[in-house]
């Protein structure tokens, strides 16, 4: 994946949108107002993200590909992690780890918020 791939891919999310709330080099992906994606758009050598993640799943997939998946980059390590794109996970492992992400913002949105999505 590049950095035009994860920003179409999170753009086709319903209720999502984008956002440079930190500054020119830092792309944050919303649904509801809620983070669930940033990109840093000043990277050249290798492309990262930093998406939520299930505290249980973030260190079965810390373990699995040490390489690749490291405790999010100036976030909350237990929820957050920082995944390095074109390394140990295909496009669709990438991609489901975007899902991941929206689908637990999502679900922590208010009631009235998710239902206007």
């Amino acid at each position: 994946m590049n950095i035009e791939d994860i920003r179409e891919y999170c753009l086709s999310k319903k209720g999502t949108t984008e956002e440079l709330p930190f500054g020119p080099d830092t792309l944050v992906f919303k649904v509801g107002g809620k983070v669930y994606l940033l990109v840093g758009l000043n990277q050249i050598d290798e492309l990262s993200f930093n998406v939520k993640c299930d505290p249980d799943a973030a260190l079965e997939l810390r373990a699995d590909f040490p390489g690749t998946v490291t405790p999010g980059y100036h976030m909350n390590k237990k929820h957050w992690n920082t995944v390095y794109c074109n390394r140990e996970l295909s496009d669709q492992r990438l991609q489901e780890l975007i899902d991941h992400s929206y689908a637990l913002v999502f679900a922590s949105l208010p009631k009235k918020v998710a239902a206007s999505i």
